[in-house]
C-alpha cells in the first residue's frame, strides 16, 4: 500500500523533509526504516541522480524518488527490506503517458538503491554522516551497490583513487556512479552551501550579491563604513561593519567560500586578502587595474606571502568578456567563481 507523507509537524523536528535526519530520528526511536536513492537515470527522469526518500516500518516516509509514479513501489520494495535486512537495485520505466502524468515531456528509466538503515553498523553510518553535515563539512557516501559496502570520505583530504573521484563528484556538486579499481560505487555528495564574500559595498557589490544568491551562494558584505553596506543597499544580505581581519576571524572561510575583494582601499582589502590567503577557500578576487594590482602583490608579498600564494588571487577580477557596466562586471566575476569551481584545478 502506498505510504503517507509525513510533515514536519508530525515528525517533530525542524527541517524534517530533510531524509537523513529522518531516518536518524526513526531508528533511534527504535524503528525500522530503509533509504531509497536514484543511482542513475536514463531520459527524462522525474528526479535527479541523488535524490532519496525515507520510509518507515509503517510505510510513513519522507522524501521523493519519483514525481510520485513509482513512489508506491519504492515503498513496498523499502518494507521488504526491512524484513529480510537485504538491499535491493531497483529499474523503473516511466512511460510516456505516466511521463505526461507528472509533468513531463517524455518518458524515461530511473534506477533506485533501497537499503535498510536500522542495522546498527548502518544506523552508525547515518549518525556520522549528518554530525558532518550538521557542522558544515563536505562528505561524500560511498556505496558498492553490488557488495553493499559504503565509506564515508572527505573530499578534501582523501587522495586514494576512490577519494579523487569523490573529489570530482563534489567539485561538480553531482552525486553519480564511477568505476574505481573494477568496482561500481555511488557517489553520494553532500555539500555545504557555497558562501560568497563580498568585501567593500561598492556599486559592483549590488548585482554581485544579487546573482550570488541566484545561484545558491550564502552571501555576506563586509564593510566598515556603516553608510555603504546598509540594508536598504543590500536588501536580504547578511552585513558586517566590522574590518575584514576581524569579521573574517568571526565567521572563517572554509572550502566552500570565495572572496572578492571591491574597495581599492589597501587598508580594507590586504587584511582581506591575507585573511583568503591563509585559509582553503576556493576562489580570491580583487578589483583594479593591472597596476593596482602589481601594488596590491608587492604589498602583500612584503606581509610574507610567497609567489605561489599570491597567484591565487584572480586580478584583475573577473573574466575578460569586455564589461564595461557594474552588472556586467559582477556577471564576469561570477562567471570566473563558477569556471573556479567547476573546473579540475590544473
Amino acid at each position: 500500500m502506498f505510504g503517507s507523507r509525513l510533515s514536519v509537524a508530525q515528525l517533530g523536528m525542524t527541517g524534517m523533509d530533510d531524509v537523513l535526519k529522518a531516518a536518524a530520528q526513526w531508528t533511534g526511536e527504535g524503528r525500522k526504516a530503509a533509504l531509497g536513492t536514484v543511482v542513475k537515470t536514463w531520459g527524462s527522469s522525474p528526479r535527479p541522480t541523488g535524490s532519496q526518500i525515507a520510509v518507515r516500518d509503517d510505510g510513513a516516509f519522507v522524501g521523493s524518488v519519483s514525481g510520485g509514479c513509482v513512489e508506491g513501489a519504492v515503498i513496498a520494495q523499502a518494507q521488504a527490506a526491512m524484513e529480510d535486512g537485504k538491499t535491493r537495485l531497483l529499474e523503473f520505466g516511466v512511460s510516456d503517458e505516466q511521463a505526461w502524468g507528472v509533468g513531463l515531456a517524455c518518458g524515461g528509466r530511473v534506477e533506485i538503491f533501497v537499503e535498510p538503515v536500522d542495522s546498527p553498523m548502518r544506523r552508525e553510518t547515518l549518525l556520522a554522516l549528518n554530525e558532518m553535515r550538521e557542522a558544515g563539512r563536505a562528505v561524500v557516501r560511498a556505496t558498492d551497490l553490488a557488495a553493499g559496502e559504503d565509506r564515508l570520505i572527505d573530499p578534501y583530504t582523501d587522495r586514494s583513487p576512490l577519494g579523487l573521484a569523490a573529489a570530482d563528484a563534489a567539485r561538480a556538486d553531482q552525486s553519480g556512479s564511477v568505476e574505481v579499481e573494477g568496482r561500481a560505487w555511488f557517489l553520494a555528495v553532500f555539500n555545504p552551501p557555497l558562501e560568497l564574500v563580498v568585501v567593500g559595498a561598492a556599486h559592483i557589490a549590488q548585482p554581485l550579491t544579487q546573482i550570488a544568491a541566484l545561484a545558491g551562494y550564502r552571501v555576506r558584505v563586509i564593510d566598515p563604513r556603516q553608510t555603504f553596506a546598509t540594508p536598504q543597499r543590500f536588501p536580504g544580505v547578511a552585513l558586517s561593519h566590522d574590518w575584514p581581519d576581524d569579521a573574517l576571524a568571526k565567521a572563517p572561510l572554509g572550502p566552500r567560500s570565495a572572496l572578492v575583494a571591491l574597495t581599492h582601499d589597501p587598508k580594507v582589502d590586504d587584511p582581506a586578502l591575507g585573511a583568503a590567503l591563509a585559509s582553503n577557500c576556493f576562489y580570491i578576487g580583487a578589483l583594479g587595474s593591472k597596476k593596482t594590482h602589481a601594488g596590491r602583490l608587492a604589498r602583500l608579498k612584503a606581509n610574507g606571502f610567497d609567489d605561489a600564494q599570491l597567484a591565487r588571487i584572480r586580478g584583475p577580477v573577473g573574466l575578460a568578456i569586455g564589461a564595461k557596466s557594474p552588472a556586467e562586471i559582477a556577471i564576469s566575476i561570477m562567471a570566473e567563481i563558477t569556471a573556479t569551481l567547476r573546473q579540475p584545478p590544473r
